[in-house]
């Protein structure tokens, strides 16, 4: 990973931002198709929002959506209002996205109240490691990063125990959140793994250790990559493995399978890492966020900018002192 060395930390928080918002958009025309898709489609490196699935080019999806819902609901709210989160979620599920992930609709639409839903989902299947927590954790990165390494985690486990019952979920939010505060402050992430696995519940810490590990490969993976595990083993290595915001998305999406949140985790990492200038216009300018359930709402690269930079303000001193896990 070749790091810019001149990026600000504004540009950073907005590369984060519409840096996931461009890798959702990215990788949605090539869901669950085959390794090497991207590659097949764009044989030159050189890619497009081309659109196609269902999606219109530069069409962000259900990813998108919730982030921007999740942002709207800590910057209105002041804070983490995860009742207020929780019911932004349910109006936009009501909504009829396009796209929305089985266990997420599944506790959304089951009328059980916010703080036992997932709970009790989780207890019925005993399945509920999904990506889709990890998939909508960019903008609350930026948000609680200056709150500082315990905070951040601790906000992350919050927001994923809202429509995740597995732990395993909740823990791995927590170590996206952390590796993009450390980005944002102008570290390493990837150095920073190490010591972010010390903060990892020890029933998990084994098991994240592994696919966070500097020789592990998408290949290796043991479950679908639309699991919380290789959804952001497969971020981490797009980002060690290659050069630049453009080659860890391509990267990203050519491993095939859940592409959009696979893209979505590898680009807000990488904006964070490279930033917003890093990011072509060609696929900015195309980028636009529908959100079901809110009228004719569609937010396009300057709003989800201006989004962030907000975000970066940080949240009130009040939320970077009362977090307790899930």
């Amino acid at each position: 990973m070749k790091r810019r060395s001149a990026v600000d930390r504004q540009d950073r928080a907005v590369g984060a931002v519409v840096g996931s918002a461009v890798g959702d958009a990215l990788g949605a025309p090539f869901e669950f198709g085959p390794a090497g898709v991207y590659t097949t489609r764009f044989p030159d490196g050189v890619g497009a929002m081309c659109g196609g699935g269902g999606w219109d080019p530069g069409e962000a999806t259900d990813d998108t959506q919730m982030a921007v819902l999740t942002a709207e609901s800590l910057l209105e709210r002041g804070g983490l209002d995860l009742p207020d989160m929780f019911d932004r979620f349910r109006r936009w599920a009501v909504g009829e996205p396009k796209d929305i992930g089985l266990q997420t609709e599944s506790v959304l639409m089951s009328g059980d109240p916010w703080d036992i839903a997932a709970a009790l989902h989780f207890q019925s299947g005993g399945r509920a490691a999904g990506n889709g927590s990890l998939m909508r954790a960019a903008a609350p990165a930026v948000y609680f990063a200056r709150a500082g390494r315990v905070a951040t985690m601790e906000a992350a486990r919050r927001i994923a125990a809202l429509t995740h019952g597995d732990r395993a979920a909740w823990e791995g939010t927590a170590v996206l959140h952390e590796l993009i505060r450390v980005a944002l402050d102008g570290g390493d992430p990837l150095a920073a793994v190490p010591g972010v696995l010390d903060l990892v519940h020890e029933d998990h810490r084994e098991r994240w250790a592994a696919v966070l590990a500097p020789g592990w490969h998408p290949d290796a993976a043991t479950e679908f990559n639309g699991a919380v595990w290789p959804c952001l083993g497969t971020a981490l290595w797009a980002l060690r493995t290659t050069r630049g915001f453009e080659n860890a998305l391509a990267a990203a999406v050519d491993v095939g399978g859940d592409t959009d949140t696979v893209a979505a985790v590898t680009g807000g990492l990488a904006g964070a890492v490279y930033g917003f200038a890093a990011i072509p216009v060609r696929w900015t300018g195309p980028l636009h966020v529908p959100l079901p359930g809110y009228g004719d709402r569609v937010l396009r690269t300057a709003d989800l900018a201006s989004l962030a930079r907000r975000l970066d303000s940080g949240p009130p001193v009040a939320d970077s002192t009362d977090f307790r896990a899930p």
